[in-house]
């Protein structure tokens, strides 16, 4: 039996997992301890909840799609509408060499993947499949390139298996980012915690990058609240509009980035051409709003009984992938970064979209400054480099490999 959940409802249920995770988050000392974001707590919890009620009474409930959509571009937009030029420019060099970074674990994930499943006596296309297709590119990318390869390469349950590995990802990135960086920064005596800031009434500083204190207050009023919403809807009914336009053409993009791009080309011409001040606070709020809410719905949508289904291979070839991730950022990312507090937190970060995708991503680098102090520059980075370059890295990369078998 299948119960399908409308917008209201689906709200209600991601609300209720959030304030699960939340305390669960507070009440328990090692999810607090590590730095486990709260929407990936509440969400494996309601996640499980749903995997036992499948299996033992055989129900199972679908959860509104358009609204998960619509909170996934509302965070990529504000991801955009936060991205100043003058701001962007901070990242400069750092940037630049975080996305080395990046694209040398594209081709190690890929490396560890297809070496694996060589070894395994499986196709190797099947370790790209568990490789950077749906640990570094998420269950959109495993949708799409899962049926190229079911269609042109024979990979038979290529889409069921990149669902299945996507997910284990999701699960993985937001559960290995906090130790992480905790193991970073307690060896290297980086931080101390700063203790608990869930009440923390203290004003947000104008000039933080967005979610860069999600915990602070933001002053805002019904003026500035509709002037942003406005900003929002502009960019994803544009976002949506050139989807449409660009489907099948050289330029076809993923809606999320258009809706991303917009927010950019928005906020630069508002701030610079009209110069209008752009009231980031309500951006802040909006944005986080919609990643938290966005990132429990994810994972309450996540089919945990998809990885049931995995071979035993495959589950050894993901659970290397976890540990080669945890190596790779411990030791590449974080040194090549600078070996300080910023880098252990973009270690963090790197975490959430080597294995599941950006919001994690962000969920963790949150978790992580929530209880050491704020780290300026994984906020300018982290966002752009998962929700922007990581996916054109990573489709040069994988059209490549391909191209070879």
């Amino acid at each position: 039996m299948t119960f399908e959940i409308d917008a209201f409802g689906t709200i209600v249920i991601a609300v209720f997992v959030l304030f699960i995770g939340r305390f669960l988050v507070q009440n328990i000392p090692f999810l607090r301890n590590y730095n486990i974001p709260e929407p990936v707590v509440g969400g494996l919890i309601a996640a499980l909840c749903s995997y036992l009620a499948y299996k033992f009474l055989n129900i199972s409930a679908t959860f509104n799609a358009d609204i998960q959509k619509a909170l996934m571009l509302m965070f990529f937009t504000s991801i955009g509408l936060s991205a100043s030029f003058i701001k962007l420019k901070e990242g400069g060099k750092s940037l630049v060499i975080f996305l080395f970074c990046v694209a040398g674990f594209v081709l190690v994930q890929n490396a560890v993947g297809m070496s694996l499943a060589k070894v395994l006596g499986l196709d190797p296309l099947i370790g790209l499949i568990v490789g950077s297709i749906t640990l570094t590119g998420g269950h959109g990318t495993a949708g799409a390139w899962g049926t190229i390869l079911e269609n042109e390469h024979g990979i038979h349950g290529a889409v069921v298996l990149g669902m299945a590995s996507a997910t284990f990802g999701l699960i993985i990135g937001g559960v290995i980012g906090g130790p992480v960086a905790k193991f970073l920064i307690k060896r290297h005596k980086l931080a101390t915690e700063i203790g608990d800031v869930d009440h923390d009434d203290t004003p947000a500083a104008e000039g933080s990058a967005a979610f860069e204190y999600p915990h602070k207050t933001r002053l805002i009023t019904s003026s500035n609240a509709i002037t942003t919403l406005g900003m929002f809807a502009l960019c994803i009914f544009v976002a949506n509009w050139m989807t449409t336009v660009s489907k099948g053409q050289w330029f076809e993009l993923p809606t999320f980035v258009w809706a991303l791009a917009c927010g950019v080309l928005l906020r630069n011409f508002l701030e610079h051409v009209v110069k209008v001040k752009i009231f980031d606070r309500a951006i802040d709020v909006f944005g986080n709003a919609a990643l938290s809410l966005y990132l429990a719905m994810a994972l309450l949508s996540l089919q945990l009984w998809l990885l049931a289904d995995l071979a035993g291979p495959l589950v050894i070839i993901l659970l290397l992938q976890m540990v080669t991730l945890a190596l790779y950022t411990s030791i590449v990312t974080f040194k090549v970064m600078g070996s300080n507090y910023d880098a252990a937190v973009l270690a963090a970060g790197h975490c959430g979209f080597g294995m599941g995708a950006t919001p994690t991503a962000i969920a963790n680098i949150q978790a992580v400054t929530n209880t050491y102090g704020p780290s300026h520059k994984a906020f300018l980075i982290i966002p752009l480099c998962g929700a922007f370059f990581i996916d054109i890295i990573n489709a040069v990369v994988i059209q490549t490999i391909i191209k070879f078998f």
